[in-house]
């Protein structure tokens, strides 16, 4: 088993020890697993429940004041679940899980998909607040009504790329309030046996995005791909992802005959030319890793046996 995870493209994050340190145990815990699938759903699991990771426990805040998750996952014969938009949803990887296994569809989305995640003994109704987070969405003040006047706060919050989740959309600077919060972002797996590739993606999407927004997270070939040839994870400006499907663009380029590196490079290149926005990508093919981003830093560790 091989395994690649990411802990999300963005700034440069406070503490990056300890991060690198969630990450090598996420990448320890899924490699131990019998079968890719199982190897990158152990190892998003991890990282759901570590606050410094913008994914379950401390995801982004939506405009009406609510944490809601998404994910995909895919295998290499093109097997494929999502679900999004879930509120009180820690382990969003494992409801996509189900939905690939148990469901003849491959996303779900909002309160039944929450109802569903029930029925498969995924938990739900968790609080998905950290003290951060709370402390950050009441001093942001909230605002109140229709989603016409939602658009008119968030307007000077949804700014920027999602490599820097705190910039500010008329003038590109982070807000006083905002300086000193963490930096974190989605967060995602590949895995392979030699025979079968397994990608994941989870995330709590965007800091003070629309209440209702889905970004490219459970999107297939924008925020995670697999083929038989490889697989791929992908972070960063989720909507700019989902414009130019990132994922299944750095899979393409190894159908192509690039290895996983070269391939991770030429994708995050053409993104940047493309769209002007950060992103990261992890990629496996059948001999190694790839690993490539724009934005200040993407965390990353591997894992083999």
């Amino acid at each position: 088993m091989r395994i690649i995870v990411h802990g999300g493209a963005g700034e440069i994050p406070d503490e990056p020890e300890p991060r690198q340190e969630i990450l090598d145990d996420a990448a320890n815990t899924g490699v131990a697993e019998s079968d890719p699938l199982s190897a990158v759903e152990s190892a998003i699991r991890v990282l759901e429940s570590n606050r410094r990771f913008n994914a379950g426990v401390g995801g982004a805040v939506q405009s009406d004041g609510v944490v809601r998750t998404d994910a995909g996952v895919m295998l290499s014969d093109r097997e494929v679940g999502a679900a999004s938009g879930m509120p009180g949803v820690e382990h969003a990887v494992s409801v996509a899980r189900a939905v690939l296994e148990e469901t003849p569809h491959v996303l779900l989305s909002g309160d039944p998909a929450v109802d569903f995640a029930a029925d498969v003994g995924v938990e739900t109704d968790v609080d998905l607040f950290t003290e951060e987070t709370r402390a950050r969405w009441d001093a942001a003040d909230p605002p109140e009504g229709s989603p016409t006047k939602h658009l008119s706060w968030l307007a000077d919050r949804f700014g920027g790329s999602t490599s820097d989740p705190t910039a500010n959309a008329s003038d590109g600077h982070r807000s006083a309030s905002d300086a000193d919060l963490p930096g974190h972002d989605t967060v995602g797996a590949v895995a392979t046996d030699g025979e079968t590739f397994a990608a994941a993606t989870s995330t709590g999407g965007r800091w003070f995005a629309l209440a209702g927004r889905v970004g490219d997270v459970p999107q297939i070939g924008s925020g995670f791909y697999a083929s038989p040839a490889g697989g791929a994870s992908t972070t960063g400006a989720g909507e700019d992802i989902a414009r130019v499907t990132l994922a299944r663009r750095a899979v393409r380029h190894v159908e192509r005959g690039c290895d996983a590196q070269t391939a991770a490079d030429l994708a995050i290149q053409e993104f940047g030319e493309l769209t002007g926005s950060s992103a990261g990508v992890i990629l496996l093919d059948d001999e190694g890793f790839g690993a490539a981003f724009n934005a200040d830093e993407m965390q990353t560790s591997t894992a083999s046996r």
